[in-house]
């Protein structure tokens, strides 16, 4: 560490922060061989994943049955790109039969001190708010039906625990494609395992599931942990506007028809645009998030005007600059983003329609 009196030595800011992920992993009685032979496969096949930089493994020196393992990966993109892959379920599945119980958190990088140099990450998310989506499909013609199912369900207690309280959840569709949106104040874990109790939830979940694309029983563990997996759509990057006020803003979500292999640089063009929205006080953006997995792109935005009236900032692309880059990325359907009617048109596509926006009840 520096002392007070020690020159700083800093690099620029980082654009893009290294991740550091934390696996919590409570080993069965007698299969700490087991597990330390799986971790030893496992380890090599990690390694090569792109966007890995390094990891370690850890045993509690107070309860010898409690590991951690540590990785850190160049960004969060690789890293979950490959943790909600197929490739990554058959890689684990090997530490199923040695792990009681296991716990992933996941940190950006913010600041780092070696020696007499700190390394800067950009700066970090202050709002003590965790964004996080889960994806589906429905069977095709099922849409109207899972559509009243979904709205109509009661909401559950906002309350998790003494740090954690569900805040918002927002659902839209396109076609067949479900997007459920969550904001919580505190551990999303908790939050997540306190919703997929209550019974009106479950009841909601089961009704659904005649109509899912892809099975699943959320009463067996591992189908359940499957699901989740493939649903996840994490928030990748979130701005909100200084001082906007709350009236007069709606929600609004959009899918983009993202080309293959660019799901990445869309995320990171829509992320640009919209922390640029955010410093322009003209700009009808309140807030934006932005949710990747793969080259599913969905980005949710708060605005203070209706998006067809500002088909640019609800799009996310201002300026024939960052239209032509979008025009790249995507499928257009031969519409010119740099058309201003193309635009509008382009928007109607990407749009999803809100199923419920809901802020949960404390009662």
């Amino acid at each position: 560490m520096t002392t007070l009196t020690q020159p700083v030595s800093r690099r620029p800011a980082l654009s893009t922060p290294r991740l550091r992920v934390v696996l919590l992993c409570d080993i069965q009685d007698g299969a700490q061989q087991r597990f330390l032979e799986a971790y030893e496969q496992l380890r090599h096949q990690v390694a090569a994943v792109p966007g890995h930089v390094s990891d370690q493994l850890c045993q509690s020196i107070e309860d010898p049955a409690q590991w951690l393992i540590t990785s850190e990966w160049e960004s969060a993109r690789p890293f979950l790109a490959w943790v909600d892959s197929e490739a990554h379920r058959e890689m684990v599945r090997p530490l199923h039969g040695c792990v009681r119980d296991t716990r992933s958190l996941r940190f950006s990088i913010m600041r780092e001190t070696a020696g007499s140099e700190t390394f800067d990450g950009p700066a970090p998310v202050t709002d003590g708010t965790v964004r996080h989506a889960l994806t589906f499909t429905v069977k095709p013609g099922s849409e109207r039906t899972v559509a009243g199912i979904l709205a109509g369900y009661a909401s559950p207690t906002a309350r998790v625990d003494e740090r954690t309280r569900l805040c918002r959840t927002s659902l839209f569709m396109r076609g067949n494609r479900v997007v459920r949106s969550v904001e919580v104040a505190g551990d999303l874990a908790a939050a997540l395992r306190h919703v997929a109790r209550q019974p009106e939830v479950r009841a909601v979940e089961e009704a659904i599931n005649p109509y899912l694309e892809e099975a699943r029983d959320l009463t067996d563990a591992e189908s359940a942990r499957s699901f989740f997996i493939r649903a996840a759509l994490p928030a990748v990057h979130h701005v909100a506007a200084p001082g906007m006020p709350s009236a007069g803003v709606t929600r609004h979500a959009l899918s983009y028809p993202v080309r293959p292999g660019c799901g990445a640089a869309v995320a990171a063009l829509l992320a640009r645009q919209d922390r640029l929205a955010a410093e322009d006080r003209a700009s009808p953006l309140v807030a934006g998030t932005v949710f990747q997995r793969e080259d599913t792109v969905v980005r949710v935005v708060d605005l203070t005007a209706a998006p067809e009236s500002v088909p640019g900032p609800a799009l996310g692309v201002v300026g024939p600059r960052a239209a032509g880059v979008l025009s790249r990325l995507v499928d257009l359907g031969g519409h010119d983003l740099r058309v201003g009617a193309e635009l509008g048109r382009f928007l109607d596509e990407c749009r999803m329609s809100l199923v419920t926006d809901r802020r949960a009840s404390d009662s």
